[in-house]
């Protein structure tokens, strides 16, 4: 069966968010792929961008840092240097400083200190699961996929529970500040000059700050050094210490990322789910699907459908010349789904080996810093699960977001027979 189809004419608008608000224009990436890999978009909204859709153009040049930068902005909007300087985090940084605020935080996200967690998780998922399940019908996004990296969020960053709620609707309002029904002051539909030194010019950026700011004097007073905020606080080997704004982005970016992305892959996950029947069965035999269900999972879902890169010079490739100061942006959303180097990509293969898809960013040093913890969430989840039903189907259409930047199904009525 047919998991989603696009439903695009194949001549999307890339830079409008309504091409994406019935999901990803797979039909026009498929285009560009076969006629035209490195396409000059335009873009009402700013100046123009090249488009590139291919994976092995985008492995290449995502590890080329240096004619490749992400520190002009890593959206497509255009931004002033004073803009971009109040709102960067160290993902809109190229090496070496990229690399010494990560080194940093690498610890706190390691794959061993990530595996300490897999109690909490599963803890959490089976509470989550119960919950959702006893309702026999519910909206999955809500009940399930937005439940677990919420609350696992406030235990690996040391976050009151209380306060987890008020943190993730904040946190919606910023990435996903292209849609009305996350935040009031949508990005292209009216003048938000006023937030314009906020991360993702948007209000909420300055309600994350200020409550980001309370908490760590908190902290402080209480003599609590531990945990990832702790860590971005100390001072670097050569003494230099993060600075309020930059603290105060990087903790929007954790609040917001480290949040949406693994919510919508499981979103994804389950809607697979109800339209391949034989993923349930694979992940109740169990035994070496756990070993790759994950990414493949994650692959589908692919929440990060972009990054933008700005040539630092001339650049020849595929005939054209991409000139020093333009943006170039890396449809991960379309690599994904290459066919040139995934075989049947629309088709979700639990055992797909090898997968070595971009949802991450693989292949350069902006490597997705939670990757571990969001693999562990999405595996520990479907392995529950699967624990707990015999049957999973759609009781109605799923609505994704209206974000060209954020993919994901943000509401996704489904109907189980529990085990």
């Amino acid at each position: 069966m047919t998991v989603w189809t696009p439903l695009d004419d194949g001549f999307a608008d890339l830079s409008s968010h309504d091409s994406f608000a019935q999901g990803v224009p797979h039909n026009t990436f498929a285009r560009l792929r076969r006629e035209d890999p490195l396409h000059w978009t335009e873009y009402a909204g700013g100046t123009n961008f090249w488009s590139v859709t291919r994976y092995d153009d985008i492995t290449k040049m995502n590890k080329n840092t240096e004619v490749f930068s992400s520190a002009r902005g890593i959206r497509m909007e255009d931004q002033t240097y004073e803009e971009y300087l109040a709102r960067r985090t160290f993902q809109e940084t190229d090496p070496p400083e990229h690399s010494q605020v990560r080194m940093k935080l690498l610890k706190a996200f390691s794959k061993t200190t990530m595996a300490q967690y897999e109690h909490d998780i599963r803890e959490l998922c089976a509470e989550i699961l119960d919950a959702a399940l006893a309702k026999g019908q519910f909206d999955a996004t809500k009940e399930i996929a937005r439940q677990l990296p919420m609350r696992m969020l406030g235990r690996v960053v040391g976050l009151p529970d209380e306060d987890l709620p008020w943190l993730v609707e904040k946190g919606d309002a910023l990435i996903a500040n292209t849609d009305p029904d996350f935040t009031s002051h949508v990005l292209d539909k009216m003048e938000t000059d006023d937030f314009r030194m906020m991360p993702f010019n948007s209000p909420a950026g300055a309600e994350l700050y200020a409550y980001a700011k309370a908490l760590m004097e908190a902290k402080a007073r209480a003599g609590d050094t531990a945990g990832v905020l702790n860590m971005i606080l100390q001072p670097a080997r050569d003494g230099s210490s993060i600075t309020e704004t930059e603290f105060r982005n990087f903790f929007c970016l954790l609040v917001a990322a480290g949040n949406d992305t693994t919510r919508y892959s499981i979103a994804a996950g389950i809607q697979a789910m109800c339209h391949q029947p034989e993923l349930l069965e694979q992940m109740q035999q169990g035994g070496a699907v756990w070993e790759t269900a994950a990414d493949e999972i994650i692959r589908w879902a692919t929440p990060a459908i972009y990054f933008r890169r700005t040539a630092t010079r001339d650049v020849e490739m595929h005939g054209k010349t991409i000139r020093a100061g333009d943006k170039v942006l890396y449809w991960f959303a379309s690599a994904n789904r290459d066919d040139g180097y995934f075989v049947d990509p629309f088709r979700v293969d639990l055992m797909r080996q090898p997968n070595r898809h971009l949802s991450f960013g693989q292949f350069g040093p902006h490597v997705c810093l939670g990757m571990w913890l969001a693999r562990l969430e999405v595996t520990v989840l479907f392995q529950e699960l699967a624990k707990r039903i015999q049957h999973i189907e759609a009781a109605g259409p799923h609505r994704f977001l209206r974000s060209n930047f954020v993919g994901g199904i943000k509401e996704l009525p489904v109907r189980v027979k529990a085990a």
